[in-house]
């Protein structure tokens, strides 16, 4: 099991604050399984430019990086590393966040230590019952 996605919303977080209120902004039904250049699947939010890359459009981009060997640059919609590199620093016009299925669930920015407080009230809560 892992657990990531609640941790965004929190200001200790290092991601733009745009970044962050796609978390907060999004609904159940904004998020999706995405395929991205490396072949494999993810889950993500869409937006716009997903919804372009979905509709066929290609992002125009020279790979900087060649950084995971089963991504296929050459014929690519888009690079994956410059588009979550863009989405952290708030450019989500040129990029996009991966989610967990439950990211719709962020309501507002909290601090690490209130987050990992309601985490223990949520499990206190549900072993007693």
């Amino acid at each position: 099991m892992q657990m990531a996605t609640r941790f965004v919303a929190t200001v200790e977080c290092d991601a733009s604050i745009e970044f962050i209120n796609t978390y907060i902004e999004c609904t159940k039904d904004d998020i999706g399984i995405i395929k991205s250049p490396v072949g494999m699947p993810g889950r993500a939010i869409k937006n716009e430019f997903l919804n372009g890359v979905e509709a066929g459009s290609k992002k125009t981009y020279k790979c900087p990086y060649h950084c995971i060997f089963t991504c296929k640059y050459e014929s690519s919609p888009y690079c994956i590393a410059l588009a979550l590199t863009n989405a952290k620093k708030g450019k989500m016009k040129h990029g996009f966040a991966f989610v967990g299925e439950n990211a719709y669930r962020a309501e507002n920015i909290v601090s690490v230590k209130e987050l990992v407080n309601s985490l223990v009230e949520e499990y206190d809560s549900a072993i007693k019952t």
